[in-house]
Order: structure tokens, then C-alpha cells, then sequence
């Protein structure tokens, strides 16, 4: 089942790179995962969004992973389980996702009609100091003359647009749960850091979680890794595996 995985992120991921820029953006418009409230969110991108990966970097450091620790999950529990865990985690992680995207879109909309409605070069520094406004082709410096303040309702208008219809792609959140599993199942296996050092699996699965709740927490400006959907594969891992062991868990290696 992992090499079918691969295969099929390679092809998708290929397809992406292959056939240019202007169908790639379609291809992301059609299966990448967007906001509930966007014009572009369609229900089949809970799932097709897994398959999708923004750069080769992004596809391999997924599928590194999902080979290194699935391969020992899948030979635990079988191809078919094991399917039914990645997609599992993968849906939780888009839903944990999507429910941050909507009290962001609903922060970002209330922030910007509070600006539009009592505009000011103050009001719009507090908004940089919150969101980033570098954002996607829009970019603004600070308003200091009334055209420059009509510009800079325009300019919000349209990040708040060009927001809502932000893409997702990668089977991130999935393999977050993948990596829960294997430091719930297997939490004395020793991992080596740089093949050198070695560390047991659950205090370095336990260091990467606590790392993505940090970073989804202070949510710095510019910073585009979808922290919590990486946590909701996490959360949708420990309830299915509580779910599959409720009697007793399963042995310790």
C-alpha cells in the first residue's frame, strides 16, 4: 500500500510540475483543500488534496517519512488498516484545519470592516503588526496621504479575497499521524539523528509535536506550514488508535 502511495504522489506531483504554471494554478484551484467559504472549496478536496505537494522538497521529506516509519505500521496492521489510518488522519487533519482557516477568515473580515470603518495610518500599522500583509501579489507600504489610504482599502479588500482562496496541499497532516503512531506503538525504538545519534522514537516524535503546537500558537508573520492540521493528523491518530484498542493497547516495543 506505501508504494502505491508513493507512486501516486509522484505521478500527481509530476503532473504539477509538468504541464506549467498557468494549468498548475487549475489543478490547485480544482483539488488543493480551500476554505469552506471560498467560491473554490469543493468536498472531493478533503481527499485530493492529500496527493498534491507544493515543491520536490515538500513531496520527499512526506514520503521519506511515510516510508521510514508507515512501512512498519502497514506490516503491523495490514494494507487495508493501515489505508483506512492514513486517510482517517488525513480527513482530521483537513477538518482541524479548516476550522482554524474559519476563525482566521472571521478575525481577518471583522479586523478589516473595523479598519474601512474608521480608517487610519494607526489602525493599518495594528493590522501589519497582525497579519501579512506581504502577502500572496499584494503588497502595501505604510499610508501616510489619503490616496494612499483609498489604496490601502483597496489592498485590504483584495487580501482578504486573495486569503479565503488560499490552496492547501500535502499529505503532512496524515503523515503527522502516521509518526504518532509509530512513537505510540513503538516508544523505546531507537531513531538515529544523522545516522550517528541515537534517540528513542517517542522522545523525538514527542519534541516534533510539541515543536508544530508551538509554531501554530505564536503564528508568525509569513509563516505558511499548516501547524494545526499537522496536529489534528495527531489528534485523529491517538482517538482512532484509542478506538481500535479500547479492551487494552497493544504491546510496547
Amino acid at each position: 500500500m506505501i508504494k502505491n502511495l508513493l507512486i501516486i504522489n509522484g505521478l500527481v506531483f509530476l503532473a504539477q510540475y509538468t504541464l506549467g504554471a498557468s494549468l498548475d494554478h487549475k489543478i490547485e484551484d480544482l483539488f488543493a483543500l480551500h476554505y469552506w467559504g471560498s467560491d473554490l472549496f469543493k468536498p472531493h478536496q478533503l481527499i485530493t488534496h492529500l496527493f498534491m505537494h507544493g515543491s520536490p522538497e515538500h513531496l520527499f521529506m512526506n514520503m521519506f517519512t511515510l516510508w521510514m516509519f508507515g512501512s512498519t505500521l502497514e506490516n503491523l496492521w495490514g494494507p487495508k488498516r493501515f489505508l483506512i489510518f492514513y486517510v482517517v488522519c488525513g480527513l482530521g487533519a483537513a477538518l482541524c484545519h479548516l476550522g482554524v482557516l474559519t476563525y482566521e477568515n472571521i478575525s481577518l473580515n471583522r479586523d478589516v470592516q473595523a479598519f474601512l470603518s474608521s480608517p487610519s495610518a494607526t489602525n493599518f500599522v495594528l493590522l501589519q503588526h497582525k497579519y501579512d500583509l506581504t502577502f500572496g501579489q499584494y503588497e502595501l507600504s505604510y499610508p501616510t496621504t489619503p490616496e494612499q489610504m483609498e489604496a490601502a482599502k483597496v489592498f485590504l479588500q483584495q487580501y482578504v479575497s486573495e486569503y479565503r482562496d488560499t490552496a492547501t496541499l500535502g499529505a503532512s497532516g496524515a503523515v503527522f499521524g502516521i509518526l504518532f503512531a509509530f512513537g505510540y506503538l513503538f516508544p523505546n525504538n531507537l531513531l538515529y539523528l544523522y545516522f550517528l545519534f541515537p534517540i528513542k522514537a517517542k522522545y523525538f516524535i514527542g519534541f516534533l509535536i510539541i515543536l508544530e503546537l508551538i509554531s501554530g500558537i505564536q503564528n508568525s508573520a509569513g509563516d505558511n506550514v499548516a501547524h494545526f492540521a499537522h496536529l489534528g493528523g495527531v489528534l485523529f491518530s491517538y482517538l482512532l488508535l484509542k478506538t481500535w484498542n479500547r479492551k487494552n493497547r497493544q504491546h510496547f516495543y
